[in-house]
């Protein structure tokens, strides 16, 4: 595939879909003030594994959660972007604080889970008798992540995106897309050939635009779902132009077509990596 040297990492909520998928489902079953009662008391992610206790204590099924799943909103643009992204040979990736059960019924459902190589994110499984529970990526009870930024307990975007990169080869070009507080310790991990796509004016926009001088990759931002796609398409083809470039030039081709600046630099550092 022609972009087999991009890698597309995504958050969940609030970025392929348009809310919080956890808060969507607590207020669409009639649990939100339960919900606000229990958060002040301990963790979200505890909190969201007790809520699925009480849900199906008072008689709510695993159907019945993942039909609410399967109408959560999303912006029409977002389908098309994440097919095209992937057609185009890009891997796609998800980092998110939700959780397995509930990214995977809403992936499956828009016809999107074959598109993924890999979810990272809380596990959330059904048990034996029938219940949704919610785990911790991170057992935060036994040990902790140890960063400083602005993550969750139980998450650290910045230590799984590291750990991604270590099993990336050199060539690969990261595009990471998030909007939350949890994202800003990961884009702090994208090197200077990456992209990053903050979604303006949410929380991790706010955090970068304190100090732009923190992040090394290239910021482009976007506002809604048309954006989304307007910009992903937009970053991919021109990684993709310039690769065309690269390998004309490689080839003694280059006489069919201008190399341009950033072209020649790009291949001062492929051929550093491959000597």
């Amino acid at each position: 595939m022609a972009g087999n040297t991009i890698i597309a990492v995504f958050d969940f909520d609030k970025t392929i879909i348009d809310v919080d998928s956890d808060n969507w489902v607590i207020d669409e079953l009639g649990f939100t003030d339960l919900f606000n009662k229990l958060l002040p008391t301990m963790p979200w992610n505890s909190v969201m594994d007790k809520m699925m206790m009480e849900i199906h204590a008072q008689g709510k099924t695993i159907e019945d959660i993942s039909a609410v799943l399967r109408r959560i909103p999303i912006h029409p643009r977002i389908v098309p972007a994440i097919k095209e992204a992937r057609a185009l040979g890009c891997e796609l990736r998800i980092l998110s604080d939700a959780n397995t059960f509930f990214i995977e019924v809403i992936l499956e459902h828009l016809g999107l889970r074959e598109c993924f190589s890999e979810i990272n994110t809380n596990p959330g499984f059904v048990d034996e008798e029938g219940r949704l529970r919610i785990s911790p990526y991170v057992d935060f009870n036994n040990c902790s992540h140890g960063c400083p930024n602005p993550c969750p307990p139980n998450m650290c975007k910045g230590v799984i995106l590291e750990r991604i990169q270590a099993s990336l080869g050199a060539e690969k070009i990261m595009i990471y897309l998030g909007d939350g507080l949890g994202d800003y310790c990961s884009s702090l991990r994208l090197k200077e050939k990456d992209y990053l796509m903050p979604r303006k004016d949410f929380p991790v926009w706010n955090l970068i635009c304190d100090n732009t001088m923190l992040i090394k990759a290239k910021i482009e931002e976007w506002a809604d779902g048309a954006d989304l796609e307007r910009v992903l398409l937009q970053i991919i083809n021109k990684i993709l132009s310039r690769e065309k470039q690269v390998a004309a030039l490689l080839s003694g081709d280059y006489k069919l077509q201008p190399i341009s600046m950033s072209a020649q630099e790009n291949l001062i550092r492929v051929l550093s990596v491959t000597q």
